[in-house]
């Protein structure tokens, strides 16, 4: 069971609590990241051992935070004792003139609509309380489930980007809020 502290807390849906991270969820961040599709779809993020977990939480996610106003968020799922089940954040990348929204599950959470129900809520909170008039989202061509969720989501492909050094191309796809 996992404690929820109520000052990190930044919304709840019908079935998630949706939860800034902190160092103490490295375990968590760990098998996140390291999860089949995470691997897939995401890449590689060279993160190893809790150590790395905790160094990325603080370079990246908690960073983001102070810096941004947002980032990664944690989902906790209310009927299984707040178990950690994945993640949705808002990003804030230097090739987009825009944020963007980003979501992984552990394995066996997966396709059960914790993705959308947490995209929602969080496209809500960057309109509402972020002040944000468009988001885009990246991902794999290959990757029809987050396509998918996107289009429901009612984002639209905008163009293809090679966001990163390593050339592989992804599809950008956007909206306005």
């Amino acid at each position: 069971m996992q404690s929820i502290n109520s000052k990190m807390v930044i919304a709840q849906t019908r079935r998630l609590v949706i939860s800034k991270m902190s160092l103490d969820d490295a375990p968590f961040y760990l098998e996140l990241v390291n999860s089949p599709k995470w691997l897939k779809y995401i890449g590689d993020r060279g993160i190893k051992t809790l150590e790395d977990s905790k160094k990325r939480i603080k370079d990246s996610v908690l960073t983001s935070y102070d810096t941004n106003g947002y980032g990664a968020y944690k989902l906790l799922l209310k009927t299984e004792n707040n178990q950690l089940i994945g993640s949705c954040g808002l990003y804030k990348r230097e090739y987009l003139d825009y944020p963007d929204i980003g979501f992984a599950m552990l394995p066996e959470y997966e396709g059960k609509g914790y993705g959308y129900e947490s995209s929602l809520e969080l496209l809500r909170i960057a309109k509402d309380e972020f002040n944000i008039n468009r988001i885009g989202a990246i991902t794999l061509p290959t990757n029809q489930s987050s396509i998918g969720l996107l289009k429901k989501l009612g984002l639209v492909y905008e163009k293809t980007v090679i966001p990163f050094d390593d050339g592989e191309e992804l599809f950008l796809f956007a909206k306005d809020l």
